[in-house]
């Protein structure tokens, strides 16, 4: 068997393993030895019990010799830590479920599984999936592949810095501001917010970012990330966010061609709201819309014109009442559980009365109508999925960015205006500064996500430079 099965695509190894040229439980034990010998270092997954992962690969395997067809035949993907995974331990990176069992699998869980995935493991994440870091109380820190003592970011870092790291094939996490596309920029992967309610999560745990957060994808490349897109791509009626009647081409068949020359795209360095970004990151990913336009791509420079109110995070609120609402009352008899910075977020959370709410709600309608007026004259909009690299372990952020003195989320300005406006947006791979991945954001209006990834594969695939 192959030593280097890690660098293989996901949808050719299925190919093997459908073929029958690899056996699923071959491939389990491949990845298997990956995880005991390369996790201890990172602590991406912290939920790993290679006897399931080898009766599952096994199941797999009986599955084909049954005549089963299935696409996603002994791919080994992971889940991050705040998905349900049927008789698993899922804790949301919190002490208040370190007992909890999941009672089912996750929709897309058991989609993978029902196509012939195989769960490697839980990956880590922040408390609640709220923090820009992966780090708890209960798993501790998530470490970088290519550096330990810097952060994959989050929340979804343990998920990015595993596959980054070539444990697993594909990976499932959440995004609610950025959660799978900043963490994927900072690991140099592929990472997908699709449009809210493409793909189904009608059950699991209560959601502090309600009606912001979706199932994010990370893959290593475009082509793998459209294919785990089209495998999950459904309606389930019981999601209220769900699109019963769906829209645009399968992402796979999109990629197949180029986009359309005519395509208005524009570049937005800074997102028409002034946001720092490190010099060194805004110079790589100009280099590569600067290759696109030597290609020949037409690029303007263009920015959507945002209420006068947005500035980082502006609906930060949301997610400061929606977890005092799931967890305020357990700061009475259990403030020493929580992580001291959702303290601080639920103690916010308490002082958001319904004029805030509402006012927050209000503005979130008015960034949904900005972003869609600048769509009547763009296609697509391009801008930075993080302005910074990764940085040391031990901070929420990097305390200066572009010069300028940092809040805890500076960091991750780019990302959460497309979760306000429910539309898709793929972090791409886009060079390296300081020997550090740097990503490329895509976005496009919403249901255009196959149009995202087919132009995300272009950006993939330009060459710059210097």
């Amino acid at each position: 068997m192959s030593d280097a099965l890690h660098l293989m695509t996901a949808r050719a190894l299925a190919a093997r393993v459908g073929a029958g040229s690899l056996r699923a439980a071959d491939v389990a034990r491949f990845f298997i030895e990956r995880v005991q010998r390369l996790n201890p270092d990172l602590n991406a997954i912290v939920q790993f019990d290679p006897a399931l992962v080898l009766a599952e690969a096994a199941a797999v395997d009986q599955r084909l010799a049954n005549g089963e067809q299935l696409p996603l035949a002994g791919v080994p993907f992971t889940v991050k830590d705040n998905l349900w995974v049927a008789g698993r331990r899922i804790t949301q990176g919190s002490l208040l479920f370190e007992d909890f069992v999941a009672p089912r699998d996750a929709w897309a869980v058991a989609r993978l599984r029902e196509r012939g995935a195989v769960m490697l493991g839980i990956t880590n994440c922040s408390e609640f999936a709220c923090k820009g870091v992966s780090v708890n109380r209960v798993y501790g820190a998530t470490r970088h592949p290519l550096d330990p003592a810097l952060t994959p970011g989050g929340s979804s870092g343990g998920a990015a810095a595993a596959l980054a790291a070539g444990l697993g094939l594909l990976a499932l996490g959440t995004d609610a501001g950025g959660s799978t596309r900043r963490p994927a920029a900072h690991c140099g992967l592929v990472g997908l917010k699709p449009s809210a309610g493409l793909i189904p999560h009608p059950w699991g745990f209560a959601e502090p970012n309600y009606g912001l957060s979706v199932i994010g994808l990370l893959a290593r490349n475009v082509g793998d990330a459209a294919w785990l897109y089209d495998q999950l791509l459904a309606y389930d009626a019981g999601d209220p966010a769900g699109v019963p009647v769906l829209v645009g081409l399968q992402a796979s068949d999109a990629l197949a061609t180029d986009p359309p020359r005519e395509l208005r795209v524009a570049w937005s360095p800074r997102l028409g709201c002034d946001f720092a970004i490190d010099d060194d990151v805004l110079q790589a990913l100009q280099l590569r819309v600067d290759a696109l336009r030597s290609a020949g791509w037409r690029i303007v420079d263009a920015d959507p014109s945002w209420p006068a109110e947005v500035r980082e995070y502006p609906l930060l609120a949301l997610q400061q009442a929606g977890l005092h609402a799931l967890y305020g009352h357990r700061l009475r008899d259990a403030r020493e559980r929580f992580d001291p910075d959702l303290v601080l977020q639920i103690e916010a959370g308490a002082a958001c009365g319904p004029e805030v709410i509402a006012r927050v709600l209000r503005l979130r309608e008015r960034i949904a109508a900005s972003l869609a007026r600048f769509f009547e004259e763009h296609d697509l909009l391009l801008c930075p999925s993080a302005p910074v690299t990764a940085w040391p372990l031990q901070q929420l952020g990097p305390p200066v960015i572009g010069g300028r003195a940092a809040g805890p989320r500076g960091h991750a300005a780019f990302t959460p205006l497309f979760n306000y406006c429910g539309v898709p947006a793929c972090s791409v791979p886009a060079g390296e500064v300081r020997g550090l991945p740097v990503g490329l954001q895509v976005a496009a209006p919403r249901y255009e996500d196959a149009r995202v990834l087919q132009y995300a594969a272009l950006v993939e695939g330009v060459a710059t430079s210097r």
